[in-house]
């Protein structure tokens, strides 16, 4: 527990992002820490341990999507996995477009942007958790969030034209 104390906040937030419209953050989260527990033992560095539950978490969430196989965003509406609470419907449908907007890019370019802009990790933290350079992950980064871009451009379009 004392190492997980100090970073809750940050795994905790990095679970709702990389849950939304797959499962319930809730379910990441346990599962997640479950098997970390189990397999304490294996940590090598203390310092890593919140690489080691992301690590985790990214094999447990790939469970879940292989177990559902076709996500549906309408099953995601729970409030269960928002990022903030809201009290204005427009902010909630602003951010249910960017949750969905998220799952239609690639994984690695959705965990770059998730680690960076929701979870406030560096270039370099997510570099070492990524095992990955700096330099390719800036890139992922840029290309990410162009992608984005395009989604929410796209999602805004086909309700506009609705």
């Amino acid at each position: 527990m004392e190492l997980y104390e100090p970073v809750h906040g940050r795994f905790e937030r990095f679970c709702k992002a990389r849950s939304y419209g797959v499962c319930d953050f809730n379910d990441l989260m346990h599962d997640t820490l479950v098997i970390a527990f189990e397999q304490f033992e294996g940590l090598r560095n203390k310092q890593s341990f919140l690489y080691y539950l992301f690590g985790i978490a990214n094999k447990v969430h790939s469970n879940f999507r292989r177990k559902r196989r076709t996500p549906t965003f309408s099953e995601a509406s729970g409030l269960e996995n928002r990022m903030v609470e809201s009290n204005t419907e427009e902010s909630q449908l602003d951010r249910d477009e960017l949750y969905e907007a998220l799952n239609k890019i690639p994984q690695d370019y959705r965990d770059c942007i998730i680690l960076y802009e929701i979870s406030g990790f560096t270039i370099s933290e997510i570099a070492e958790i990524q095992k990955s350079t700096v330099d390719a992950i800036k890139k992922r980064l840029s290309r990410g969030r162009k992608m984005l871009l395009n989604e929410l451009t796209e999602l805004r379009t086909n309700t506009m034209a609705s």
